[in-house]
């Protein structure tokens, strides 16, 4: 099983995930992060560290964002590593809150 980052995370990118994730499996895109499920050990320390709760578990992403699974998995491949945190991006505290924005994302 590995975890999951979900629309949440679009056009926020927070990444106080990264800073505790061991085997550093997150990617970054231009305004969303993924994981990269052959990386994931499936510890749970990123879970608690996102502050818009972006990221489930694989058997727990809502039925709506089940997609979010297959992107993941897409995105990974091609975005590179991100294994330090960096500054959220500039409007993030705006879209935090933002539902239904998939269509925001940059790849």
């Amino acid at each position: 099983m590995t975890y999951v980052v979900t629309e949440s995370c679009i056009k926020c990118k927070y990444t106080d995930c990264v800073d505790v994730c061991p085997v550093d499996c997150f990617r970054e895109g231009p305004n969303f992060l993924v994981i990269d499920p052959d990386e994931c050990i499936d510890c749970t320390l990123c879970v608690a560290e996102c502050p818009v709760e972006a990221i489930y578990s694989e058997d727990d992403v809502p039925g709506s964002q089940q997609h979010f699974i297959a992107l993941n998995a897409e995105l990974s491949k091609s975005w590179k590593p991100i294994i330090e945190k960096k500054d959220a991006l500039p409007e993030a505290d705006d879209w935090a809150k933002v539902t239904e924005k998939l269509e925001e994302l940059e790849r």
